[in-house]
């Protein structure tokens, strides 16, 4: 009992298996599609977040400076009060416009106190500064600060706050300026999915080029397959084709194949040829002398060397049948073979109504003649046989691989628990019918030596009916 493989080499033969079943083009598609996914998704998201950066960048620029015009504007009276600049931008003067500023002190808490502030904030809460936000403008007093906070009527605004010191005062203020940044970020919003689009819209004309690409590419190898199917079917003696350089050996080893394939098969009828000449003859010399001397032991030598004969001619067809099987571009019209089998059957059987139909002219049985007379005349002569007047045949096309011949005779038929053994060599039910019992078994042999199939049944006329398939060569 041979040890399961490990489990690592299941799953190795099954990924493999997976990859096999997958067509060539499919899978460089696939990959191309999946590389030019990734690359276009990540520059999609490198565009959007670099456009994002920028934009954030300059709002804050704008911050920036409006806070570094508040300062400049701003005015300290003699007891230390702070007074705001008069501010020209109309934005900050309406009411929830969404352009706001405030002047503001750190108190002892640390917490901002509100000193100024614009008139578009009306009623609503200070301008929001968390700790970390107070924390950093103190370790840099100078420098300016943005974050992200709440304002009126749930505005998400950007603020930029700046620590500085005036005169006459000892604490320092802060100044503040925020502003709606929705419009920025619907012009984020927009450019990602115009970028998208975009991106989305190359993507699909990548694919397409690429699916072109392979095709026009890999149009060779379609090539060599179709020149090799003439090849299997016998239409051409090899690969002719103008190919590029790097399948060139691959076409030079398939024609060397075919050959070395035709070589082996003539070989082997050599073989067979030779096989059957040695036996036939010392089995002659032997039925000879049992004849020059009548007796009973040459009654037996007789009957037993001819019984031997005819074994050796099944075997002897079997094997030439399955060495010419193997060969490619073996092919044999239908039609003239099945006239031909009429023509003779009707010179023997006289007294028989034969009606044949070959069937469709173009119909090509994939094999050698003399095979097909075999199959077919062995079927025919033996519903002639048993027939008590008529026998009928007809062929057909069952599909584009496969073709039917159906014999039937108005005989006494054949029992069903009685087919099976009929298909074994040397079996006769009916000992007094001349022969060997060995036209069905050899039918059946040569058929599946072919791929195809023999069945028995019932005929409409009451006798038997044979369905043989074989295989079918294009046309």
């Amino acid at each position: 009992m041979n040890p399961s493989p490990p489990p690592q080499d299941q799953v190795r033969r099954a990924s493999g298996a997976a990859l096999a079943g997958r067509s060539l083009v499919r899978r460089l598609v696939l990959l191309a599609a999946v590389w030019c996914v990734a690359l276009l998704a990540g520059a999609g998201v490198l565009l959007t977040a670099n456009f994002h950066a920028a934009a954030l960048q300059r709002f804050d620029q704008g911050l920036s400076e409006d806070a570094d015009d508040l300062y400049a504007g701003a005015a300290v009276g003699p007891g230390g009060e702070v007074f705001a600049p008069a501010i020209t931008d109309a934005r900050a003067t309406r009411v929830y416009s969404g352009k706001y500023w405030e002047i503001a002190e750190r108190r002892a808490d640390g917490k901002l106190h509100s000193l100024e502030r614009s008139r578009s904030m009306w009623d609503a809460d200070d301008l929001p500064a968390s700790a970390d936000v107070i924390e950093q403008l103190t370790r840099k007093p100078n420098n300016p600060v943005h974050f992200d906070g709440p304002g009126p009527h749930h505005q998400r605004l950007r603020i930029t706050a700046m620590q500085r010191l005036l005169p006459r005062r000892a604490t320092p203020i802060v100044f503040l300026t925020a502003e709606d940044r929705g419009p920025i970020d619907d012009d984020v919003q927009r450019f990602s999915l115009m970028t998208a689009l975009a991106l989305v819209v190359l993507g699909l004309g990548l694919v397409a080029a690429v699916v072109i690409q392979v095709r026009v590419g890999l149009s060779p190898l379609f090539a060599m397959r179709r020149d090799l199917a003439e090849v299997r079917k016998g239409k051409v003696e090899g690969l002719t084709g103008a190919y590029p350089t790097e399948l060139q050996p691959l076409a030079d080893e398939l024609n060397a194949l075919v050959e070395h394939n035709r070589e082996v098969v003539e070989r082997q009828r050599t073989h067979v040829g030779n096989l059957a000449h040695a036996l036939k003859t010392p089995l002659s010399a032997m039925l000879m002398e049992a004849q020059a001397q009548p007796g009973p032991l040459a009654e037996v030598v007789e009957r037993q060397a001819d019984l031997m004969r005819n074994h050796v001619e099944h075997h002897l067809r079997r094997a030439r049948a399955a060495a010419r099987s193997q060969t490619l571009g073996e092919r044999t019209p239908v039609a003239p073979a099945m006239e031909e089998l009429t023509r003779l059957l009707e010179k023997v059987y006289r007294n028989k109504d034969l009606d044949v139909d070959p069937g469709d002219p173009s119909l090509i049985f994939a094999g050698e003649r003399q095979d097909l007379l075999e199959i077919v005349g062995n079927v025919l002569e033996n519903a002639c046989k048993w027939a008590r007047s008529e026998v009928l045949a007809h062929v057909e096309a069952l599909d584009a691989r496969r073709l039917r011949v159906t014999i039937e005779d108005d005989g006494p038929g054949l029992p069903a628990d009685k087919r099976e053994e009929v298909l074994r060599r040397g079996a006769r039910l009916d000992e007094s019918a001349p022969g060997t019992g060995l036209g069905l078994a050899i039918v059946d042999d040569l058929s599946r030596a072919y791929g195809g199939d023999l069945r028995l049944g019932v005929s409409e006329r009451g006798g038997l009916k044979v369905e043989i398939d074989l295989p079918r060569a294009d046309n």
